[in-house]
């Protein structure tokens, strides 16, 4: 199981994160997030619109050093890949807590993007964009 904030990886009976402190699991009215448009076992009782988060990231002197020696060597460059789970999870916390701001328990298709803001300044910008919804079981 992986922390929803920071993306580190935590032990299946953990309530909260070590790394960040971040809640794991919710109680009964957990919020919810799915990528599809409905959520099984649920029914969607009002649309309230479209929420985005966004989290630009860029790398400082050192992470780019290492990076570029990384990219020399071939592979993963990992120095960028912890930077960007922490952004695709505040992108997303940060949709959600739009979502929540206007009355929301759950967002449907959400969508993840990335991209380049240019300029050679080497910024990564990750982007969640959903449909805040008031769900209920369905009976």
């Amino acid at each position: 199981m992986f922390c929803p904030r920071c993306g580190r990886q935590v032990a299946e009976e953990a309530s909260y994160c070590s790394n960040c402190g971040a809640p794991i699991r919710g109680g009964p009215q957990s919020f919810l997030i799915a990528t599809t448009p409905t959520i099984p076992g649920y029914k969607i009782k009002k649309v309230l619109g479209v929420v985005t988060g966004l989290s630009p990231r860029t790398r400082g002197l050192l992470g780019k050093f290492v990076a570029g020696f990384q990219s020399v060597m071939g592979g993963e460059v990992t120095a960028f890949t912890a930077e960007l789970e922490k952004a695709r999870a505040e992108a997303i916390e940060r949709a959600k807590e739009r979502a929540v701001s206007i009355g929301a328990n759950a967002i449907v298709g959400l969508d993840l993007e990335t991209s380049d803001i240019g300029l050679q300044a080497g910024i990564t910008v990750i982007s969640a964009t959903g449909t805040a919804v008031v769900v209920e079981p369905e009976s």
